[in-house]
């Protein structure tokens, strides 16, 4: 790892004087399980970094007007405990219990969750977020790429590793950015970036920037999370879908479908939303909808197999939560 600075800030005035005008400058600190592995491996090696778990205002879940806040550095066992978010939040709650490991969820963040760097294998090994080889090809529609995208059309191939990202996408929520010239707010769903050329990053997110709390309007949904791993131990999903029902009775007013670990960003099954309003939910219309939901899958030469876990991640989700024993 190369040396660098340590700063411990308490207030976000600190923390703004800390940063820089460039990712190498300065990188932010939270709960440090993806950017000190990253740091080790040299595919980031920022001047300086910025630990922000002293700042005491980034803390915390609350009622916040008509949404439900929380803090950008309450950690995913503070969110899995917290009697709110079990009641009205399921979906939520199951995708962060997908961080299978109680010491990761002790230290991970919410915010670090989103803004957590891609597991691509070419990425990794310091080959960019486009992984393009020595004479600028691209390496994965033609090397080994079972684990990549199975909704893009380039030049980013690799899949968003958030795990809180499809939960938060379906239930609408919102992310708060504060810099030193003030605040901004950003749908979860436009947060996360496809980049097309080098230099860009994978989410709207600046040098100088800092997450401060997610919002989560206060639901009138019934909502839930289903992945499919290859193991239930620390693994990450080949495939998520979070999906958000508003319903009149037992039918269908508005769906909303998110899926994780298929696409550069969170990808939104819009054909399969729109197919189910006005239905009820049921074995096969919510298998359907899985089917609608992959209708413009193109899956590369190793990942087929992720068309089939997509469909039975959306379908499973929907019974879910409809409230329907798969």
């Amino acid at each position: 790892m190369q040396s660098f600075e340590y700063a411990n800030p308490a207030t976000l005035k600190e923390a703004f004087a800390a940063l820089g005008s460039s990712w190498e400058d300065a990188a932010v600190l939270a709960g440090g399980t993806d950017l000190l592995s990253i740091m080790k491996d040299y595919v980031q090696s920022p001047k300086r970094v910025v630990n922000i778990k002293g700042i005491k205002e980034l803390g915390g879940i609350s009622r916040k007007g008509g949404s439900m806040r929380i803090g950008a550095t309450t950690t995913l066992d503070e969110l899995t405990s917290n009697a709110a978010i079990r009641a009205s939040y399921p979906g939520l709650v199951q995708a962060a219990m997908g961080v299978t490991s109680p010491q990761l969820r002790n230290m991970g963040t919410v915010a670090g969750d989103l803004c957590q760097r891609p597991r691509c294998w070419y990425f990794r090994r310091g080959f960019g977020l486009l992984a393009k080889g020595p004479n600028g090809e691209a390496l994965v529609p033609t090397g080994e790429n079972k684990f990549h995208a199975i909704f893009s059309n380039g030049p980013a191939y690799f899949v968003s590793a958030s795990t809180l990202g499809p939960a938060l996408v379906a239930l609408g929520a919102s992310v708060t950015i504060a810099s030193a010239s003030g605040n901004r707010s950003v749908s979860v769903e436009k947060f996360f970036v496809a980049p097309t050329g080098d230099g860009q990053r994978e989410i709207d997110l600046k040098p100088n920037e800092i997450v401060t709390e997610i919002l989560i309007p206060v639901p009138a949904t019934k909502n839930a999370t289903y992945e499919v791993r290859q193991r239930e131990l620390v693994d990450w999903p080949l495939s998520a879908a979070s999906v958000a029902l508003r319903m009149n009775g037992n039918t269908v007013t508005s769906a909303s479908i998110a899926l994780g670990h298929v696409a550069p960003t969170i990808w939104r099954a819009t054909q399969a939303e729109k197919m189910l309003v006005g239905k009820t939910i049921t074995a096969e219309t919510a298998d359907a909808a899985g089917e609608a939901a992959v209708a413009n899958a193109t899956p590369l030469s190793g990942n087929k197999y992720k068309v089939q876990l997509t469909k039975v991640a959306v379908k499973r989700a929907l019974l879910a939560a409809a409230g329907i024993k798969a």
